[in-house]
This record gives structure tokens, sequence and C-alpha cells, in this order.
């Protein structure tokens, strides 16, 4: 005879999906175009795809460090990220990838859609939010909204009118500077 084991609580659903997400976007007047794509989850895959939408696309890293603190970074998808160097110029402790769970839980997407948008599903601002330099200069930015089926571009305005919005300023490093070091 077996005992059922009881099942572990589920997550909450998040509060923004990608139509909630633009829809909000909408309603608050921040310009954007989303392209529909097959789903995509590393920055290497869709080039193709990528090549043909205008302005600086990212890779997101969702990282939790030694003391518990979450962290996304996100950074133009050429800009090479060291994760040994980035505590020291952030602030953190050793990092180390988040797990499943806690991203769906703060940000609400799933791995292969981590996502600067994400941060419209953290009210409590429990991930603190580090923007490469590039993509703060960057004239166009790429991020998936919420989901890796699609690219969301948004001028440089856009994408600073949805960080003050959601109360966010994102500690802007430029870590391009940091691997000529």
């Amino acid at each position: 005879m077996t005992e059922d084991k009881p099942t572990p609580p589920s997550a909450p659903e998040p509060a923004y999906d990608r139509d909630r997400l633009l829809t909000w976007m909408a309603d608050h007047g921040i310009a954007q175009t989303t392209h529909d794509h097959p789903a995509v989850f590393r920055v290497d895959e869709g080039l193709d795809l990528k090549a043909a939408l205008p302005g600086a696309h990212t890779k997101n890293l969702y990282l939790k460090d030694k003391k518990g603190r979450l962290w996304l970074i996100s950074a133009r998808q050429d800009t090479v990220l060291d994760l040994k160097r980035a505590p020291k110029t952030i602030g953190s402790d050793r990092l180390s990838f988040g797990h499943e769970g806690l991203l769906y839980e703060t940000l609400g997407v799933r791995p292969g859609s981590v996502t600067a948008l994400g941060l419209i599903n953290d009210p409590d601002q429990r991930v603190t939010f580090v923007l490469d330099k590039a993509l703060w200069d960057a004239d166009v930015v790429n991020f998936h909204p919420l989901t890796n089926t699609a690219t969301t571009g948004l001028k440089q305005d856009s994408f600073r009118r949805f960080l003050i919005l959601i109360g966010r300023e994102p500690m802007v490093v430029d870590f391009d500077a940091l691997s000529d070091r």
C-alpha cells in the first residue's frame, strides 16, 4: 500500500501574461511593435529572425546570489557577461542561476522567456534589475513579451517610460568596459 503524498502548492498565476502586458502598454501610451515567431530558447537561436528586426537584441539572466538576493541582468545579445566579475560590480555575493519556480513566482515567466518586461510581475521589487549600458544607449530594444514565441521592440523612450511606470530604476553597468580590464 502506498501513501498519497501531498501535492506541493503551485505558484499563483502572474498578474500579467503576454496579452495583459501588451494591453497595459497600450493603455499607458507605450508604443511597441510585437512580432510573433517560433519559440526561441537561447540567444544563438533565431539569429536570422533577429537580423530582420531593428534594434538591440537581448540576453537576460535570472540570478540568485549566495545571500538569497535575486537579480535580473539584461544585456545586448553580443555583450560578454563575466559572472565571476559581476558580483563586485553590482554589489552582490557569488551568483548562480535562479531556479524555475522562483523565476515564475517573481517574474511570471518560464526558462527561455526571461525578459526585463517580466519586472511588471514583481511589484514588491524582489528582483534587482541590472541593465547593460549598451541597451540603455540603444535606440530600440527588443525583449520577449513574457513568452519566447514573440519579440517586442520598444524605442528607448518607450522602454524608459515602462520602467518609470512600474517604479524601476535600473542599475546601468557598462559590461563591455568590464571585459576590457
